[in-house]
């Protein structure tokens, strides 16, 4: 692997491309905020280097000769075929065999949609080629298989890391679990459409930096392998729902499941009702999450004893999803709020930032008040407040420290 001179320091300067979604940009931040090495990340722009373009890879890459390339890359879900062949499948081939051609470490991101439906899933048991599988799904999965065939038959230098449902701040797109996160908090998920006891693995996002810098810092154990990038405990789809309307002290969505023949019959009819309306010339269509609406009733929680027995650290072994929720619920809340998206939420509920950052690094300030008569109750246990004052000199205000 190359190296450059920085600051009298060896440095590395590595490329990631889709560095603009909230895999791509966390890694970005990542190198550029928190790496402890010298090492610099480009992360070019669409218009600069377009995943679609083999020339446009070509010529970059050779005229800034990377130490490492990441791909975060991926087309939308719901993309046709031409669309997912190209980001998913074409982009991923052209960027491992400029690797190949640089002998330099190709990282890159694929999805548990490659894999089986069920419990404690491997990453050997991906899936079997199918007519009806999803364009996202065929073109994710023609990805591993190459890489794999580059690896044994090109000696490509490559780590595949699969991450499951991706949790975290700064996305810019209501997706993924954010779009469950949205549609709770706008109150247009009336009811449950998954069943109890269905089981679904997550990734952090934030993790996932600090296992790609490992990676590639130890190449001899890591090249050529697959990794299902996921929480240890998998997750009740219900209950994390529930949690996060718990949270935001909503009265919905009502703990009633809809059964999955009837959630994919309302699907068809709204998706005809919505071909009728382009017609009018109004543009809309439904959620692209709606394409797996099958795994909201069909648990898949995926094995990753290959990570853990690997000689990467955990940098934050206690974090999940259940603990990133308040935090998660802030950022987006406010995020949404100021861009006009939630349109039924109750306004006079506010957001209490204040209390959160007291409560998690300043405890005492909170217990003095109270000790002091001045009781602050939280709804929820997080969050969202109310505020009780023990006697009529107590001032809210005291309770912040």
């Amino acid at each position: 692997m190359g190296t450059r001179k920085l600051a009298g320091k060896e440095s590395r300067q590595g490329v990631v491309i889709g560095g603009s979604g909230l895999v791509g940009g966390t890694i970005v931040n990542y190198f550029k905020s928190k790496c402890p090495e010298p090492i610099d990340v480009l992360a070019p722009s669409s218009k600069k280097l377009s995943i679609r373009e083999p020339a446009d890879i070509h010529n970059y890459l050779q005229e800034k000769k990377p130490d490492f390339i990441i791909n975060a890359a991926i087309a939308n879900i719901n993309s046709d075929e031409q669309l997912s062949y190209e980001v998913n499948y074409l982009g991923p081939l052209t960027l491992a065999r400029a690797s190949i051609k640089l002998q330099i470490p190709y990282i890159h991101i694929s999805s548990a949609a490659t894999l089986e439906l069920g419990m404690d899933i491997g990453e050997d048991r991906k899936k079997q080629f199918t007519t009806g599988m999803s364009n996202y799904t065929r073109s994710k999965l023609m990805a591993e298989k190459t890489l794999e065939y580059l690896f044994r038959q090109e000696g490509l230098d490559y780590t595949l890391i699969r991450l499951a449902a991706v949790y975290g701040n700064h996305d810019h797109k209501i997706q993924g679990i954010h779009r469950m996160l949205f549609s709770v908090a706008d109150e247009s998920m009336p009811v449950l459409f998954t069943k109890r006891g269905v089981l679904h693995s997550y990734s952090n996002c934030r993790k996932l930096p600090y296992f790609i810098h490992h990676t590639l810092n130890h190449r001899r154990e890591f090249a050529g392998g697959d990794y299902n990038f996921v929480d240890k405990d998998p997750v009740e789809l219900v209950d994390l729902i529930m949690t996060i309307k718990s949270y935001l002290q909503l009265n919905i969505p009502k703990e009633i499941c809809v059964p999955y023949v009837l959630a994919r019959s309302g699907q068809k009819s709204v998706g005809v009702l919505l071909k009728l309306l382009r017609k009018f010339g109004l543009k809309a269509q439904l959620p692209s999450e709606l394409v797996f609406l099958k795994q909201f009733y069909v648990s898949q929680t995926l094995n990753s004893d290959r990570l853990r027995n690997s000689s990467f650290a955990d940098p934050a072994p206690d974090e999940t999803i259940y603990s990133r929720l308040p935090e998660m619920i802030l950022y987006y809340i406010d995020r949404w709020s100021h861009q006009n998206l939630i349109s039924t939420y109750n306004e006079e509920m506010k957001l209490d930032k204040d209390f959160i950052e007291t409560f998690q690094h300043n405890p005492e300030a909170l217990m003095g008040a109270a000790h002091q008569g001045a009781v602050r109750t939280v709804g929820g246990e997080v969050g969202w407040r109310s505020e009780q004052q023990a006697d009529s000199d107590a001032r809210p205000e005291e309770a912040h420290g």
